[in-house]
């Protein structure tokens, strides 16, 4: 990648195979917001290099092989910019200790929260001093973490995670939008299956699931398994980088459904932004760590965690009420379009990341000066 030496350089950090996904963004075949905005950080006058993750089974090894790469080529970028702080760990207790240089901006993907033990209370404290800022997915989670000491007002950014909406409205262009129809439950992370199950089960409604067999220590495979499927519900078991299939097939849907465990972060959001992007209903567990509210939205309906009769009734209130449905779908487009997209995250990322280089280099135009200036 060409790099501007008169432009502000970031050096991206993210666990997963960049390199293959940025690939697939640019060939039009992966969307670009799971990539939070580094897609388009250049358009705002902000060069990236891309870091290139190993995935071993031990953290202690993806801990000290990110900080071996993020130190050696430490004279080539201004701040570093991480979509979570799994394997930085020493470089942020480094920034903490001011023996690393530059500026680390993090997406912090739950409240920060005090420490049951008091020792790793003091370690935390610290930690969280080496995070010059947090990026945060919803208001709730800025107003749950400001009840922590360690979480420093200044320092804490809402930042619109929203959906990379050309690479949807390329599917919709290419599939079609005319011939939508039934449910559809994608994601893996802290599903409630049998809640779903249940009320699908008492409805009748066509539903297809699309899950793995194993993540974060719940094994789907063996649960769903060993339950007695009707024949209106259909599962899927899914592995490996499949998101432009799973995009064309959510997109032939006629309402997505989102039924989570209950948690402290905003579980369900890549589901939500995705049906937000294609204009489709959503029936989601209501979870208030959301950034936007899905009833008041009028984009769909959020029902208890646990609530099988609640879900029963949103499955056949969008089953029974096809214009309905389709308004709710038009509604979750607009809000899209106005807060929630890969465009608008990309100009508040840029923005807070000039603003944080501007705090720790100072204004001017001598970048190149300032970043030698900087690492000496």
């Amino acid at each position: 990648m060409h790099f501007n030496d008169d432009s502000m350089r970031v050096y991206y950090y993210h666990t997963v195979d960049v390199g293959t996904m940025y690939k697939g963004w640019k060939e039009g075949i992966f969307p670009g917001h799971l990539l939070y905005g580094a897609t388009h950080l250049p358009c705002h006058g902000i060069d990236v290099m891309f870091h290139q993750p190993i995935r071993p089974r031990q953290r202690w090894k993806l801990t000290l092989h990110t900080a071996w790469k993020i130190l050696t080529c430490r004279k080539k970028y201004d701040i570093l910019y991480a979509t979570t702080f799994r394997g930085l760990e020493i470089i942020i207790f480094l920034r903490a200790l001011h023996l690393f240089p530059h500026p680390i901006a993090v997406w912090h993907h739950q409240p920060v929260v005090r420490a049951g033990n008091p020792l790793r209370e003091a370690a935390a404290r610290l930690f969280y001093k080496g995070m010059d800022l947090m990026f945060l997915f919803s208001e709730k989670i800025r107003c749950d973490s400001l009840k922590s000491e360690k979480a420093r007002e200044e320092r804490l950014r809402v930042t619109a995670w929203g959906a990379d909406l050309e690479y949807y409205d390329r599917i919709m262009k290419e599939d079609g939008i005319e011939r939508r129809n039934g449910f559809v439950s994608t994601g893996r992370e802290n599903r409630d299956f049998p809640t779903l199950l249940s009320a699908f089960s008492d409805t009748g409604a066509p539903l297809d699931i699309y899950t793995c067999k194993e993540y974060g220590g719940a094994n789907y495979g063996e649960m769903l398994q060993a339950t007695s499927i009707p024949e209106n519900i259909r599962i899927h078991f899914v592995e490996g980088l499949v998101q432009g299939e799973l995009s064309r097939i959510v997109n032939k849907s006629g309402c997505v459904v989102i039924c989570c465990k209950e948690t402290n972060y905003t579980v369900g959001l890549t589901t939500l932004v995705e049906a937000l992007a294609l204009g489709i209903p959503i029936i989601c567990s209501d979870n208030p760590q959301m950034p936007i509210d899905i009833n008041a939205c009028g984009c769909g309906i959020a029902v208890g965690y646990g609530d099988e009769k609640g879900w029963e009734k949103a499955i056949r209130f969008i089953a029974d009420n096809p214009e309905k449905a389709r308004e709710m779908g038009r509604k979750g487009r607009e809000t899209a379009e106005k807060s929630l997209s890969l465009d608008i995250c990309a100009k508040e990322v840029a923005e807070a990341l000039k603003e944080l280089y501007d705090r720790h280099y100072g204004n001017g135009k001598d970048i190149q000066h300032r970043r030698d200036r900087s690492r000496t």
